[in-house]
């Protein structure tokens, strides 16, 4: 197992671009995973994305019901009507925290670590570190949730905010 640098940055290419999907769960992808397991430890994080570890790949991990999982190709399929706004931070912008409103309640389907498709409601907590992860498989970081901050905000002093996402 190996420790991965963590790519960091609002202007890094590697965090900014979508990611291409797995075709399926190989040995490479298994090392990724375990390797990414490590850094998320070590971190002591909530979740890592494959583009954090400079891999340009529809996979992730997510710490659901106090247990890493692995999420390969993962898609919301439906989004609950209620929503919650708190404070995230992100290994890839370290010191910086952002509030972002997310629904409080997601189904999304992925692949596991043996190939299988999946299909899991997560809410609340989990909820929000899936839909963090998921932000990174399509080059959405923190930052992209800033509305222009106040001047005694953390923000102003960090970094400028950028525009929203393009819609696809």
């Amino acid at each position: 197992m190996a420790v991965l640098p963590i790519q960091t940055g609002t202007d890094n290419p590697l965090l900014r671009r979508k990611t291409a999907k797995a075709p399926k769960v190989t040995k490479a992808i298994l090392k990724l995973l375990k390797d990414m397991r490590e850094t998320l430890k070590k971190e002591e994080g909530a979740g890592l994305a494959a583009p954090q570890v400079g891999q340009s790949l529809a996979i992730c991990l997510a710490l659901i019901d106090g247990k890493v999982t692995a999420l390969i190709n993962p898609e919301i399929l439906r989004s609950g009507k209620d929503a919650d706004t708190q404070e995230e931070g992100c290994l890839s912008l370290p010191g910086l925290t952002v509030a972002v409103t997310r629904p409080t309640d997601i189904t999304v389907r992925y692949l596991d670590e043996s190939g299988r498709e999946q299909e899991r409601c997560f809410r609340d907590f989990d909820a929000r570190v899936v839909q963090h992860e998921m932000d990174h498989l399509v080059g959405r970081l923190l930052t992209d949730y800033v509305m222009p901050p106040s001047p005694a905000s953390p923000a102003a002093k960090f970094v400028p905010p950028l525009p929203p996402p393009a819609a696809s």
